[in-house]
This record gives structure tokens, sequence and C-alpha cells, in this order.
């Protein structure tokens, strides 16, 4: 499956952006779809994944309350709404996509989980 990312840009903290990732090539509804970021220097960091059917979902910590992953399969496309920014919400925003759903949140918040990556999307919140 491919996977392009878009919707990124700079915004001042308080402020709000919705990502989007249009997959194409395979089934859609057949994979788990998350977000992930990754600042410089820093590792790449789970924000939030989203089940199949849209039914389930799990965030990181530091985004719970503030973001909210979303699914559209018959456009095939995820979202990522994203409220109340933060400087430290900046970072590449890439989405992911996995054939399975780890019963573990730690297995799940990690980047091996998922098999397909987008480019990626930067998203730059100033102060």
């Amino acid at each position: 499956v491919q996977l392009q990312a878009s919707g990124g840009g700079l915004v001042q903290a308080g402020g709000s952006l919705r990502l989007a990732c249009a997959a194409s090539g395979r089934t859609f509804s057949n994979y788990v779809m998350g977000w992930l970021r990754q600042s410089p220097g820093k590792e790449r960091e789970f924000v939030a994944a989203i089940t199949w059917n849209g039914v389930t979902t799990h965030y990181a910590g530091s985004v719970k309350g503030r973001f909210t992953i979303s699914r559209d399969n018959a456009k095939s496309t995820v979202y990522l709404q994203m409220n109340s920014l933060k400087p430290e919400d900046t970072a590449v925003y890439y989405c992911a996509a996995s054939t399975s759903w780890s019963p573990s949140r730690n297995t799940r918040a990690s980047a091996s989980a998922y098999d397909y990556w987008g480019q990626g999307t930067q998203v730059t919140v100033s102060s």
C-alpha cells in the first residue's frame, strides 16, 4: 500500500491542524492505521492508531484529549485532527499502515509494528 500524507504547516500555539493520509494500491480497510512523529535528534514517536473499522483507537498520553484519529474507508483516508497545539508538537508526522492490531499497547506504539510508511508532513508550532 502507498501512503501520501498532507496537511502540515505552520501554526501558532493553541491552534489546530488536520492531517490527512491517502492510501492507494491495496484495500485500505485491511490495515490498521497509525500516526507517528519525529523531531530532530529524537526517535520516532507514536501518536495515535486506529483499527480497521475505526471503532477502537489508541493515543499517546502526550496527545490524548487534544488529537483525534479517524478514518474514512470509502475514501481510503486516515485523518489526524490536532487541537490545542503546543510547540513540543513540532515534528515531521508520518502515517503508517499495519496488518495487525497487537493486544499490547507497547507493541502498538512501536514503529516496528508498522509495515508501510508515508513520506511525512512537517508540522511547526510557534510559541
